[in-house]
């Protein structure tokens, strides 16, 4: 009898954890859920909150505050335990934290970063040396070719208010000082549309005569930077090299197509980001900064690197 009361309350145990578990709720609140990088972030998110047992809401701001506000607002409505965020940019993170600190509510930072630490956890890439990795990449083929002391850079940049932003800019340059090959100019993106992409690579190839490549810090609107460099017949003539992945450069970077990326790991991102909340839950210990390593990818190494840029970069599982 004693037996099988004590196996009656470890069940009823076990159970009360689970229920527990279960109950909570998590939400994601995104930059713009319409850009490749973000929705492969939300999948390793949903999957992971799914195998602890954890719902969890995804909201896409659109890329505007108001949205963004907008979307804090419903979440904690909807009674979350947790939230990540992945912010419009580093100063819009400011006003969400403190928001959700006037709930206690725990949060994450996926990516972007903020101008406040009043987070739980920030995962974030360590752009800056990503995108030293890959300057790297881009100063060898151009030694390679002799076309490094005369030929320049051209950049597009995502916004430098964010602070991967200006951790990209900086680590690319110094890997571009380190050989003395100028830059061309920078523009920053704003809407990110595929137009905006053509014009500013329009741009850059029309006012500077020496441009032999251009470095997108972006992936999905390659196209209008390779359309730019076509419609000025610059083909062969000027390199793309990009920040991050689409599933068509496993087959572009060994043509010689794309140089090659700096290729972060949204997936992998995601995960880390719903354990340190899991971790916070069952009071464990939380990394209060966790930066994952991104991938320098080439047509030296993408063979080798294949299985990890398929479920960790694209979010593929085979």
């Amino acid at each position: 009898m004693k037996i099988s009361k004590i196996i009656i309350f470890i069940f009823l145990f076990l159970c009360s954890l689970n229920a527990n578990q279960s109950s909570k709720k998590l939400a994601y609140i995104v930059s713009d859920l319409d850009i490749p990088f973000w929705q492969i972030m939300s999948k390793g998110i949903k999957e992971k909150a799914n195998e602890f047992g954890y719902e969890v809401d995804i909201y896409s701001s659109q890329n505007l505050k108001k949205n963004e506000l907008e979307n804090l607002a419903i979440a904690l409505s909807s009674k979350i335990d947790g939230l990540v965020i992945s912010p419009i940019n580093s100063s819009s993170a400011v006003t969400l934290l403190e928001i959700a600190k006037t709930k206690n509510i725990p949060v994450v930072i996926a990516d972007i970063g903020s101008d406040s630490e009043n987070y739980l956890s920030f995962i974030s890439s360590d752009n800056q040396n990503g995108a030293y990795e890959l300057g790297k990449i881009l100063t060898k083929y151009m030694k390679e070719l002799e076309i490094n002391k005369e030929g320049t850079v051209g950049i597009i940049a995502i916004p430098q208010k964010r602070a991967n932003g200006k951790a990209r800019t900086l680590g690319f340059m110094e890997a571009l000082n380190e050989e003395n090959i100028k830059s061309a100019g920078l523009y920053q993106q704003v809407d990110f549309s595929y137009k905006e992409t053509y014009n500013y690579s329009k741009k850059l190839i029309d006012e500077n005569k020496n441009l032999r490549a251009i470095w997108l810090q972006g992936s999905d609107k390659y196209k209008g930077a390779l359309d730019a460099i076509k419609d000025s017949k610059k083909e062969g003539e000027i390199a793309l090299i990009c920040f991050d992945a689409e599933p068509e450069f496993l087959e572009m970077i060994p043509k010689g197509i794309l140089i090659g990326s700096a290729m972060q790991q949204p997936y992998l991102m995601g995960q880390e980001a719903v354990i340190s909340l899991d971790n916070f839950f069952n009071k464990k210990e939380v990394v209060k900064e966790k930066k994952l390593p991104i991938l320098a990818i080439s047509k030296d190494n993408i063979e080798e690197k294949l299985q990890t840029i398929k479920l960790n970069v694209l979010g593929i599982k085979e």
